[in-house]
């Protein structure tokens, strides 16, 4: 996968487990991370067992990736992908639209592990 790539949670997640055999799964890829990740990657590592390890790595990571922000163009997206998916009666959870919203903002592929992306109209999905 090369290009500017959005990262899911669960993308995340299997990097710091270790779970991707490879040391650089995204050569020459731009890499971003929505605010809405960062917000589920925290929540993870308060529920852990290991708190502060986790939090520390968590901001490790967040100091060396591009980090997106919401902002109100990222809210239309929202609402109009949320309205999409309940108008094809295809629901996914709420923090996903977010994530997408952002992807569909910026022009980004998302790289994920969630296969209900694929209902989102227009977003370009990386299954890793």
């Amino acid at each position: 996968m090369a290009g500017r790539v959005l990262l899911d949670t669960n993308v995340v997640i299997a990097l710091f487990s270790k779970q991707e055999p490879t040391p650089q799964p995204f050569p020459e890829s731009e890499l971003f991370v929505s605010t809405t990740v960062l917000g589920e990657l925290y929540f993870g590592a308060l529920k852990s067992a290991q708190p502060a390890a986790n939090l520390a790595g968590i901001e490790q990571f967040a100091s060396s990736i591009r980090l997106l922000d919401c902002d109100p163009v990222t809210a239309k997206h929202y609402a109009e992908i949320r309205m999409r998916l309940r108008s094809k009666g295809r629901p996914i959870p709420d923090n996903d639209i977010w994530i997408a919203a952002v992807a569909l903002q910026y022009g980004l592929a998302l790289a994920t592990r969630d296969g209900h992306f694929r209902e989102v109209d227009g977003l370009s999905v990386e299954s890793w």
